[in-house]
């Protein structure tokens, strides 16, 4: 029989950060999970992690969270590269949008350096020519996300951490759960951290799945050194359409990783050849050599997405001891950490380092009975 102090829902990034930070404090978790630790949402990301400033809540959680990443002993099994991020400008009228990144940045304390076109040219020659600045970050990385998920539940549990894989919870109840095998599993405390399946045990979460496609090329000799990203990626990733940004990232393989899209309400994962033609269409636009060099793979993700844009990082109020660390979108790899130590700090009734009032789940509760 399982004996756990607290049950963990979801082996993603998200869920394998809590269940180690739980473990750390001395507790006793069981880990269920459909998939495989790393699977789902964090298998199919960049594994970008990026400062996003288009919000302030989500800004202090991101940057918070880099510097939780930092600090992590598991960079070098998540393969991890401070390649920065370069944000690009097309054009005279997307220069405001950049100096108004770069003044959010810089007031936050996160290092940038605005770069002119010739500059931008030996910068990453692979570029095409004509664009009009860019933004280099030099904080922010990749990480290959699905290891450090792995290594999260086997080696920081010291004896704490126990999983099951193949694992499907029918419901949630006052101190347990219930699985389709039916068997119920008792804890102090449950913390539902399933990405977009957290909605199917707590509809009143009402998350938006957002389908994207991702493609990485042949090896090549394109000289890429940073993660590349159009000023207007912000706007894609929290807007309410589908939508469709460039972003581009060299691996360590000498791959090229193509992103990046949004199809708003579809959770299906299926290829959708118009969409990934536009996507690596608009690739080739900023990148022309990429047009010979072939696309090897392609797959697609879902993010699941709140309806404001934010997680949902708290106590849930509609079921006593249960906890919610889901919503994320597409940054729930970059501020897996910061979520975690959220969710340790709130459980012991302990002050949080940044403000988590724009997290509590209690709004999803609210908008509905508004609604």
């Amino acid at each position: 029989m399982t004996r756990a102090d607290v049950l963990v829902i979801g082996a993603g990034i998200v869920g394998a950060s809590i269940a180690s930070a739980l473990a750390a404090e001395g507790r006793q978790v069981h880990v269920l999970s459909t998939l495989a630790p790393g699977d789902g949402a964090t298998a199919a990301g960049m594994g970008h992690l990026v400062v996003l400033d288009d919000d302030p809540a989500e800004l202090d959680l991101s940057r918070w969270s880099l510097e939780l990443w930092r600090d992590s002993p598991h960079l070098a099994t998540g393969e991890y590269r401070d390649c920065g991020t370069l944000w690009l400008a097309t054009a005279d009228h997307e220069l405001a949008a950049l100096r108004d990144k770069q003044q959010r940045l810089q007031a936050a304390g996160i290092g940038c350096e605005w770069i002119d076109p010739q500059a931008l040219a030996v910068a990453e020659p692979s570029l095409r020519r004509g664009l009009v600045a860019g933004l280099r970050v030099a904080g922010d990385g990749v990480l290959y996300a699905p290891r450090v998920a792995w290594a999260l539940l086997h080696d920081e549990g010291r004896g704490r951490i126990t999983w099951e894989s193949g694992a499907t919870v029918r419901a949630l109840l006052p101190g347990g759960v219930q699985l389709d095998d039916g068997r119920r599993l008792d804890a102090g405390a449950v913390v539902l951290a399933a990405g977009l399946d957290s909605a199917r045990l707590l509809p009143e979460l009402r998350f938006l799945p957002r389908k994207g496609h991702l493609a990485i090329t042949d090896r090549c000799a394109l000289p890429l050194r940073h993660q590349v990203v159009e000023v207007g990626y912000g706007a894609s990733a929290h807007g309410g359409a589908d939508s469709l940004a460039f972003n581009l990232q060299p691996r360590p393989t000498g791959q090229l990783l193509i992103g990046s899209c949004r199809q708003v309400g579809r959770d299906d994962r299926t290829i959708d050849p118009a969409m990934l033609g536009r996507m690596v269409g608009r690739a080739v636009a900023f990148v022309p050599a990429l047009a010979d060099v072939p696309v090897l793979r392609a797959w697609t993700g879902v993010r699941p997405g709140s309806a404001d844009g934010r997680p949902c990082i708290g106590r849930w109020p509609l079921l006593r001891d249960v906890w919610i660390a889901a919503g994320h979108e597409g940054l729930g790899i970059t501020t897996a950490p910061a979520t975690a130590q959220l969710i340790v700090a709130q459980m012991a009734g302990q002050a949080t380092p940044i403000d988590a009032t724009p997290f509590d789940p209690a709004r999803m509760v609210a908008t509905e009975a508004a609604a």
